[in-house]
């Protein structure tokens, strides 16, 4: 996650406190996914952002989860992500996601 974001999700953790805050990820591989879930939930692990040291515990989801998807409209899912979920690992992902969401996340959507 870069340093404009990391910004952007410490600002609106702050206006709107961390219980109100959900991430919503679309990275192409599970491992920057869990970057950056580990960014927004334990700190950046780079040490490098606005979020080193920062343990906001935000929930954080992505896109391609199952319950991410029943949330959208089906027709927009379909113009927007489906070609996407076609060519990702989608299995992985979720996996990543779970396992940062058990180890950091303090607040579930």
């Amino acid at each position: 996650m870069d340093l404009e974001n990391q910004n952007r999700v410490k600002d609106a953790t702050e206006k709107f406190g961390a219980e109100n805050v959900v991430v919503l990820l679309g990275a192409a591989e599970a491992e920057a996914a869990g970057l950056a879930a580990e960014t927004v939930t334990a700190g950046d692990p780079t040490f490098a952002g606005p979020l080193a040291g920062v343990e906001l515990g935000l929930a954080v989801y992505h896109v391609v989860e199952p319950e991410m998807k029943e949330l959208f409209d089906e027709s927009v899912y379909e113009d927007q992500i489906s070609m996407m979920e076609m060519v990702l690992e989608v299995d992985e992902i979720v996996e990543e996601m779970n396992d940062i969401r058990g180890q950091f996340c303090k607040y579930n959507a």
